[in-house]
């Protein structure tokens, strides 16, 4: 899977985000192959997903972070939906509500981390606390002790979530972050499709346009968190968006590398557990009818 490494930020190299494109394709040109290498890679993400609920002895969170029209949701569906629903679980992080914003910024994030086995899907994440939190400066009018300097909260908060990072990595979760690089463009082209469309309207918000208006404010705040919080044992993948079935084509190799990496295997049957077997074997057969056995 060396392929993808050219979208992977391990914290050992700065991350320039006007260096990264939005519109290539260079893994694969072509629309009809990617769709039929992304067929191909959904088989084996089923399988080794099927082997890890097995397993019981790793879990991961697949977390995605973009601008508004970047593809999150039509993503996580057309790359994730082959999964089982045993040990499979998603959460949409919007806007935290009351009782979460009476909590540290985590506390709602700790409740869906995955079990051993399992596989989380993150919307949205822990990072809204560093990009709109960051960029709206929503911690200065967020209930605090006396004693917080907000002027260091958004640093902190970077030390933060590397520290619950790697505690969760020290504990077999491992999290992958995965950005949906979207131009700014794109991103009016995509709006516009949303009020053209009457499918699509229901999706379209006003705010999100209004949110354009902090474009450049946005994409240091994606810069400044993926240098911050890249590291080798949780990297970050930087995806270009502008092509939907490109962006799911690579966010399919991705999963694919990450879950080989884990190398889940079924449990290993004991000789003395076999040896239960055959004697109830025997057992059930007996309850058949002949023509059964």
């Amino acid at each position: 899977m060396k392929k993808i490494e050219k979208y992977r930020f391990d914290g050992s190299g700065k991350f320039r985000i006007q260096d990264a494109k939005t519109d290539e394709t260079s893994l694969c040109s072509d629309k009809k192959k990617a769709a039929d290498k992304l067929e191909k890679n959904d088989a084996e993400i089923d399988a080794l997903q099927d082997k890890l609920y097995a397993e019981k002895k790793e879990g991961v969170i697949f977390l995605f972070q973009a601008m508004d029209a970047a593809g999150k949701d039509g993503t996580i569906r057309a790359v994730l939906s082959c999964l089982s629903p045993h040990g499979v679980r998603e959460a949409a992080f919007k806007s935290p509500s009351a009782t979460e914003l009476a909590h540290d910024y985590l506390w709602r994030i700790e409740q869906q981390v995955p079990a051993k086995g399992e596989i989380a899907i993150f919307n949205r994440s822990q990072y809204e606390d560093v990009l709109i939190g960051k960029v709206r400066k929503l911690y200065e009018t967020q209930a605090h002790a006396d004693r917080i300097d907000t002027d260091h909260v958004i640093e902190n908060r970077y030390e933060d979530i590397r520290h619950f990072e790697t505690y969760l990595y020290h504990n077999s979760v491992r999290t992958v972050k995965i950005f949906l690089n979207v131009s700014r463009e794109e991103q009016a082209r995509r709006f516009l499709d949303r009020i053209e469309e009457p499918e699509k309207n229901w999706k379209f918000s006003e705010s999100d346009w209004n949110e354009r208006k902090y474009w450049d404010e946005y994409m240091s705040a994606f810069e400044d968190a993926i240098n911050h919080t890249a590291t080798k044992e949780c990297p970050w993948y930087v995806v270009p968006a502008d092509h939907k079935w490109y962006m799911r084509y690579v966010v399919s190799e991705i999963i694919l590398s990450v879950l080989k990496d884990m190398d889940p295997h079924y449990p290993k049957v004991t000789a003395d557990r076999l040896s239960q077997f055959a004697q109830l074997k025997q057992e059930i057969e007996a309850e058949l009818p002949e023509k059964d056995r």
